[in-house]
């Protein structure tokens, strides 16, 4: 069917395109529908072909009205831009700042449109206000970020790390002269090396929760119009620079290798308890915050989100991993031992937080050879005890034949040794050179198969102190006293296994070995303190049945007895047995030994000389007698016998 027009004049034509264009607009249908429908009228009608460019020409002039609307509010904030700043922040002029963002929405939306329309002029402008916008959008990120960051309280964050504070004394220098150190006594009551403990579950916001939603809704917008570079660039400058603040309230310094490798040990124990404290609440609650902020505000965007973490975390991490590094590569000294396993095991800790937060391969890879790097120190450190040990050379002796400060330093570290035997066991392997070595050992059926790699070294270390001990023994002239301090050495060895968590290692078996050498060397003791004491109250010598005995035999047996009791009680009353057990034993022991064969000797001849003249010249002393100053022996103060006889009571 052909379609026929009818010429009714430029008058009715501009009615008939009126009428079809209030046709289309009452239906309240959308752009592309009333296009279509407009496409159909014209096929009917040619006098209806211009309809579509009239529509255009009315929907241009809404949209240029529209963007002229936004545009305006754009410059308008422009040209008052620091007087906003410097009245009512952003995120408390919600209205203004809404009116703002809508305006940007609008824009932007335009822009889409005219992209394809290609209006120079209009595309020029839109870019121009899109420009001034995301310059104003960027400083308001940044000043809402700075604004509403929530400083951190250190204070809350150390109360929720638990403790457990573990004795054991610390001192810079050589190991001899941290041997010294101890001295005559105990100090673990007065010394501690803190272990850190877990940190609880502990969520803090980094940022205000409100200005989160006003941060959301900016990047947003950034991202959409081509700036998510910038946007970027200032949030992970922002939240970097606070990161490295919160270092700074963590007592993290940022140091060289150099620098930390200068520290003197007090300065840096210091500084490597704060480094463990600030890598577990770097990990578990600034990165974990961080990630999370993260992911509200850049939600939607995956690869920004990890683009943000990644270079917001980075300097913190690696600040941490740096110091990390420094004390792995450092000189190895015992009593970094405890401090470098403390590191390791809050590196072991967060590392897997770490790996699933951390997208940025070369920081964990970082991070993995920082944990490896400590682990080889505490093995390399842990050597050196032991080679230290073994070597320790010192000829002074113990004036008293007490317990040396060697043992008292072994056994205390042995002991805090045992509470890291987790780690240790990971970390430690029972290589060809130890297995030959407890090969070597006596076979005291230790159950040495079946001991743990820990068990192993701690066997070792302490076999190790035995010999160096036997050998330190040989240093005094006196046998008794060779055995007074191998006693108290080896008691004191076998307490601090039996007390502690290092008896499960070893084993009953090695306690009553060690017993059983306490009680051979009181025997060896009383053969080498006594023996010649004894001799003189034997009957072999004297010349004669008990009525008819040499006087002047006797008189020489009493005087040597005499001079060897009085010796021995001058020098060993200056002798010092610490433990009130073993002191209490060895008296009895004496007693046991001594005072029956006085009182025997005593009975069978004393009354020869008692009857005689000058006979208290001789017979100084009642068996009685002799038993009391038994008991002033091993007091640790040198005594002087007066020559005058106790009343017995």
């Amino acid at each position: 069917m052909t379609t026929t027009t009818t010429s009714i004049g430029g008058g009715g034509e501009d009615r008939v395109l009126a009428t079809a264009q209030q046709i289309v607009k009452s239906l309240n249908t959308p752009k592309e529908v009333r296009e279509d429908m407009l496409l159909i009228f014209s096929s009917f009608d040619n006098r209806l072909s211009n309809i579509t460019d009239l529509i255009n020409g009315e929907d241009s002039k809404a949209e240029n009205d529209r963007f002229e609307a936004a545009e305006k509010v754009i410059f308008r904030w422009e040209s008052n831009s620091e007087a906003h700043r410097n009245s009512v922040p952003w995120e408390e002029s919600p209205d203004e700042s809404g009116e703002y963002l809508s305006a940007v929405d609008e824009i932007l939306t335009l822009m889409e449109g005219l992209s394809v329309r290609s209006d120079n002029e209009l595309v020029d402008r839109a870019e121009n206000a899109l420009q001034i916008a995301m310059t104003r959008l960027e400083d308001e990120f940044r000043h809402i970020l700075i604004r509403n960051t929530v400083p951190l309280d250190s204070e809350r964050l150390y109360g929720s790390i638990r403790r457990v504070s573990l004795s054991f004394a610390s001192n810079d220098g050589e190991i001899d002269e941290e041997f010294e150190s101890f001295g005559e006594e105990d100090r673990d009551a007065g010394r501690f090396h803190e272990r850190g403990g877990s940190l609880g579950d502990t969520d803090v916001d980094l940022i205000h929760p409100d200005a989160v939603v006003e941060l959301k809704e900016i990047a947003e917008r950034m991202i959409r119009s081509g700036y998510e570079k910038e946007c970027i660039q200032v949030y992970s400058s922002v939240r970097r620079d606070a990161l490295d603040e919160c270092l700074v309230i963590l007592g993290v310094e940022k140091l060289s290798i150099e620098e930390v490798q200068k520290i003197e040990w007090k300065s840096l124990d210091e500084k490597m308890k704060k480094w463990i404290q600030a890598v577990k609440i770097g990990v578990r609650v600034l990165l974990t915050g961080e990630r999370r902020l993260c992911d509200q505000i850049f939600e939607g965007t995956d690869e920004t989100r990890e683009i943000c973490f990644n270079e917001t975390a980075k300097g913190c991490i690696m600040q941490l991993l740096n110091f990390g590094q420094a004390v792995a590569i450092g000189r190895r000294s015992p009593e970094k031992l405890f401090r470098i396993l403390d590191m390791y095991d809050a590196m072991a800790d967060v590392l897997p937080d770490l790996q699933q937060m951390v997208t940025d391969e070369y920081v964990v890879i970082e991070a993995r050879g920082v944990l490896d790097e400590l682990g080889d120190a505490a093995k390399g450190t842990f050597a050196e005890f032991e080679n230290a040990v073994q070597s320790e050379a010192s000829k002074k002796p113990m004036l008293s034949g007490e317990i040396h400060p060697l043992t008292r330093y072994v056994m205390n570290y042995v002991r805090l040794l045992v509470d890291y035997s987790h780690t240790l066991n990971s970390l430690l392997d029972t290589g060809e050179e130890e297995l030959q070595r407890l090969q070597g050992l006596p076979n005291d059926d230790l159950g040495i198969e079946s001991m743990s790699p820990i068990g192993h070294r701690l066997l070792l270390l302490i076999s190790n102190l035995e010999s160096n001990l036997e050998e330190k023994s040989r240093v005094y002239e006196d046998g008794a006293m060779q055995c007074v301090f191998l006693m108290n050495n080896i008691l004191y060895i076998v307490q601090k296994v039996k007390d502690s968590e290092i008896r499960k290692l070893l084993g009953d078996q090695w306690v009553r070995k060690r017993r059983g050498q306490v009680r051979q060397y009181a025997t060896g003791y009383l053969r080498a303190a006594w023996s010649k004491a004894l001799s003189c109250l034997k009957d072999e010598g004297i010349g004669g049945s008990t009525s008819n005995a040499s006087k002047m035999a006797l008189k020489e047996r009493f005087k040597n007895f005499n001079a060897n009791f009085e010796e021995i009680y001058r020098i060993q009353t200056a002798w010092k047995v610490p433990d009130a057990q073993l002191r209490e034993e060895l008296r009895i022991s004496i007693s046991e030994k001594v005072i029956p064969a006085y009182r025997s000797f005593m009975g069978r001849f004393g009354s020869q000389l008692e009857s005689g003249r000058h006979a208290g010249k001789y017979i100084k002393y009642t068996a009685d007698d002799l038993e009391g100053y038994v008991l002033d022996l091993f007091e640790g103060t040198p005594g002087v016998l007066h020559h005058l006889r106790r009343k017995s009571t």
